[in-house]
């Protein structure tokens, strides 16, 4: 009788154990899942050969700091997002591969928490991203952009066969295609830029996310309007990045939908797992 209660005893003590232990460890997990790393799968070969369809990434937040939501309610029809981050362990860098929100939905900026990109950064704040004849061009940075041989796969490939890209007006105006564009000015916070009507049409999301009101220009008297009225200078309140795939000729990155804030940008890419291997994505890279 003693022996049956000693056991009873010890299976209660095993149970209230795996009661607290549970709860334990699923916090840790989250605690590391919101300030340390987090995973995501490749979904398309838009990052070729980079990066493969069905590869897991891991996402090192303490790079660039974690990203703490104020409002956990989230709209999957987009919403303005309310975050701090956390201080980084250094600043983004050219050719880091990020994953992020999509930040441009029908021309407007707002924020889906699942609709998550990952691409490589090839335009920090303050730089020109152009490209010639496909190949990338950044007047900051005089090392390679991307993976060049993908590059001169649409450098080869006859403009009748490019996509056009760039759909947000004026693009079509400026005669813009993905294989050539720019140079396309990345806005840095504390920029002052004069506006133009070209200014007021390619910064068309940005302005009206940041001041909040309804933008449009006019072409003829070559100027931008605020609710109908003319505005002659903005000053930027955000970062902004150009994010490109390595697969350049099949890659929807910012030849399409624009410059993405810092805001939106989830953490630097440190590791690839395919095949249940461990690999660095970065070796090709003369940055790294």
């Amino acid at each position: 009788m003693a022996k049956m209660i000693e056991v009873k005893n010890t299976s209660l003590r095993y149970l209230a154990l795996s009661c607290l232990l549970i709860p334990f460890l699923y916090l840790v997990w989250l605690i590391i899942r919101i300030f340390i790393m987090d995973y995501f799968t490749i979904p398309t070969e838009s990052m070729m050969p980079t990066l493969q369809p069905g590869d897991k990434v891991i996402v090192n937040k303490l790079t660039m700091g974690a990203r703490l939501y104020a409002d956990l309610h989230f709209d999957i029809k987009g919403q303005e997002l309310k975050a701090v981050r956390t201080k980084g362990l250094r600043r983004l860098k050219h050719n880091d591969i990020v994953v992020f929100n999509l930040a441009n939905h029908n021309d407007k900026i707002s924020f889906i928490i699942n609709n998550v990109y990952c691409k490589r950064i090839i335009g920090l704040p303050g730089d020109s991203v152009s490209a010639v004849n496909g190949m990338y061009r950044n007047n900051n940075h005089r090392g390679m952009l991307c993976i060049q041989e993908s590059q001169h796969g649409l450098e080869n490939t006859p403009d009748s066969l490019v996509p056009c890209g760039f759909w947000i007006p004026p693009y079509y105006s400026l005669g813009w295609n993905i294989k050539n564009f720019g140079p396309y000015y990345v806005p840095r916070r504390g920029d002052v830029m004069k506006l133009s009507a070209k200014e007021g049409a390619v910064y068309k999301p940005l302005l009206e996310w940041e001041i909040g009101t309804s933008i449009s220009w006019n072409w003829d008297k070559n100027e931008t309007y605020s609710n109908g009225k003319v505005i002659r200078y903005h000053t930027f309140k955000h970062d902004f990045y150009f994010m490109a795939g390595d697969n350049v000729i099949n890659s929807n990155d910012s030849r399409y939908w624009g410059l993405v804030p810092e805001e939106y940008i989830v953490g630097v890419v440190d590791k690839i797992i395919r095949d249940g291997k461990m690999i660095n994505p970065y070796i090709a890279s003369d940055d790294r």
